[in-house]
């Protein structure tokens, strides 16, 4: 005979009954399984069995389960497909040192440390000489940017009481150090007003940093180009298009972008602000998991998959006009929307983020969405950068 009982921990088989047959419960490590058969559709069945199974503990999905029985007359072992409550012990706190976390961060810390001797011209010789110079002005740059976007997801991810790790951040050794932050959120999102500002804080609270980092960069003294670095054949020199934001802020505080002699550039902070703005433009994009994803989810419900079906057309849209109309190589900024639009179509391809419950967002939050939207585009630049040998 089949175990029906619940266990001590878990909701009682009749607390949902009317919405899914319960077969057996059983353990699976420490995931709760009921096994059975749902009498309302998936939507319904989630939003019966969610709050009960939250107000003991645990996350739960609807999946189906490889089971094995034995034929009594031909003695064969046969497959069969059942569908089941999965129920995984859910948490929001932190659960000893996140060691995966720290290593990422080391590893960013450095990388963006030997990003920076390359803005700063600065010698490297032996890895000591990454801790000597100026270059970790532009690694506090880049990761205070990237962290406070993250931690600003994590924060509402708190206060809406979802399971989320901390940020990983991802090491690359390049001219930027890093290709972002992330991080996993590992519960289910339990409305659109979660969803939306869970979605929304990320952008503003890295918004707020690279406005900051820009300002103090364009406040800090210009860097000057060796003139070994001038007169090498071998340069490269990278023209960074900065988009209408960064443009208002050289307005505001009086400090030039560019300078006309070659030999002088700005600080490399306001580079770091700079990759601040252009993430926020990336992550605004709305089409599935990015933040602009969930923005648009959460404000237009099912619409969002009509505006995330958009998004590949436009992206290569802009690649084609830079290649065929501006006549720009294919490296200058070309490859980067040719990149996304691939990209912008797998994350479509793998859907939005889906709340429990589907109810329309306020007023407020419909406003505040319009305007980061908005702030987004400010942030935008068609040729973020162009190539040049020499200077």
């Amino acid at each position: 005979m089949e175990n029906l009982d619940a266990p001590a921990d878990g909701p009682p088989v009749a607390a949902f009954s009317s919405s899914f047959r319960v077969d057996e419960v059983r353990h699976d490590g420490d995931k709760l399984v009921y096994v059975g058969e749902p009498r309302v559709g998936q939507r319904t069945l989630e939003r019966e069995v969610w709050p009960l199974f939250r107000d003991h503990g645990y996350e739960v999905r609807l999946t189906t389960v490889q089971d094995s029985e034995t034929d009594p007359v031909s003695g064969v072992e046969l497959q069969q497909s059942r569908h089941a409550l999965v129920a995984d012990p859910r948490s929001t706190g932190i659960d000893g040192v996140p060691w995966t976390n720290v290593v990422m961060l080391v590893l960013t810390v450095l990388t963006t440390l030997f990003a920076g001797t390359i803005w700063y011209y600065e010698p490297l010789r032996g890895p000591l000489d990454l801790f000597t110079g100026d270059s970790w002005k532009f690694s506090l740059a880049v990761l205070s940017v990237l962290g406070i976007h993250e931690l600003g997801h994590y924060v509402l991810s708190r206060y809406h009481d979802v399971d989320a790790s901390l940020p990983y951040f991802i090491p690359v050794p390049t001219f930027i150090g890093t290709l972002g932050a992330v991080i996993r959120m590992k519960g289910r999102i339990p409305d659109r007003d979660a969803l939306f500002d869970i979605g929304v804080a990320g952008p503003l609270a890295g918004l707020v940093a690279a406005i900051v980092v820009s300002t103090v960069g364009l406040l800090m003294d210009p860097i000057t180009v060796p003139a070994s670095v001038q007169n090498s054949p071998d340069s490269i020199v990278i023209d960074f298009g900065y988009p209408p934001l960064l443009h208002g802020l050289s307005m505001l505080t009086g400090q030039p972008l560019a300078y006309s002699d070659p030999s002088t550039a700005v600080n490399p902070v306001v580079f770091g602000g700079w990759i601040g703005l252009f993430v926020t433009f990336l992550n605004l994009i709305p089409v599935g998991q990015l933040d602009g994803g969930h923005l648009v989810r959460a404000m237009a419900g099912e619409n969002a998959e009509r505006v995330a079906s958009f998004v590949p057309l436009v992206l290569f849209a802009l690649a084609g006009y830079l290649y065929f109309v501006r006549g720009l190589d294919i490296r200058d900024s070309v490859a980067i929307w040719t990149f996304w639009g691939f990209l912008s179509l797998g994350i479509a391809y793998a859907g939005h983020a889906e709340p429990i419950y589907d109810e329309p967002l306020d007023r407020k939050r419909i406003a505040v969405g319009a305007l980061t939207f908005l702030l987004g585009l400010l942030c935008f630049t068609p040729v973020p950068f162009q190539y040049a040998s020499g200077f």
